[in-house]
């Protein structure tokens, strides 16, 4: 997806992934032994977790361990990897790298994904239940305007060139932080300017809890806050089936 050429012998029979959610991907497309390797952060399937080789984390990958395991096929991300390992790993293996900042996008990385590993009408078919699923979804006539949590000291929202955004702008909802770009770092008294309605605290990288609320509450006491799931909204393989309900309950004002 960076318009680089890859070679590999197809269909490839000893897969190494760097990124979490493109390992549930590989796992929902129907592979097993196939994939020789993952990341102490692909916590799914959890069999794979627990199975599988790690070999460490997405940006602190083991390069030796990744040696050791022979692989013809490492699928990596621009955002998830560092630059510098994934160009030491491409000097050595055929190094296959998405770059997600938009639902459509990740519905083009599913498709391409599947035909990499030989998963093609598997991909497909996924790709079309997932588009049904987000086609279903109860657009709100009035938006609500949002600003979508990552970390703490310092805060960091997500802006408007994210995945992240992408999926708040399917929701019918606006991130107030669009003009914005990757994650800012914002101090919670801009927010009040930006005319900002509902916060949402993700679950990850930062693990946000019911006592931050009260910390955002106090400079922002009119605002809503929530506490919402990071894999729904921030992983972009098979997960987004899975988000479609997660993100019509979240819509509907279910999920607090």
């Amino acid at each position: 997806m960076l318009g680089n050429k890859v070679a590999i012998d197809y269909p490839p029979r000893r897969i190494v992934s760097l990124v979490p959610s493109q390992t549930e991907l590989l796992y929902d497309l129907g592979l097993g032994e196939e994939v020789v390797g993952i990341t102490k952060f692909c916590v799914h399937p959890g069999e794979w977790f627990r199975n599988k080789k790690r070999v460490g984390g997405t940006k602190t990958i083991h390069i030796d361990i990744v040696k050791s395991l022979r692989p013809d096929l490492i699928i990596a991300n621009k955002e998830e990897n560092t630059k510098e390992q994934i160009e030491e790993l491409a000097a050595l293996y055929p190094v296959w790298v998405s770059n997600i900042q938009t639902v459509d996008e990740a519905l083009r990385m599913i498709n391409q994904v599947g035909a990499l590993v030989g998963k093609g009408e598997q991909s497909e078919c996924l790709v079309n239940k997932i588009t049904q699923g987000f086609s279903t979804l109860n657009v709100n006539n009035t938006p609500k305007r949002v600003a979508y949590f990552i970390w703490r000291k310092p805060w960091m929202c997500a802006g408007g060139d994210t995945f992240i955004s992408s999926m708040i702008d399917k929701m019918g909802w606006v991130n107030v932080l669009a003009d914005k770009m990757r994650y800012p770092e914002i101090a919670l008294e801009e927010l009040k300017d930006k005319q900002v309605e509902l916060v949402l605290l993700s679950s990850e990288p930062y693990p946000f809890k019911d006592a931050h609320i009260a910390e955002i509450k106090a400079v922002l006491p009119d605002v809503e806050v929530r506490l919402v799931d990071g894999e729904m909204m921030s992983w972009y393989g098979s997960r987004m089936l899975k988000a479609v309900s997660y993100i019509h309950m979240l819509i509907d004002g279910k999920i607090y």
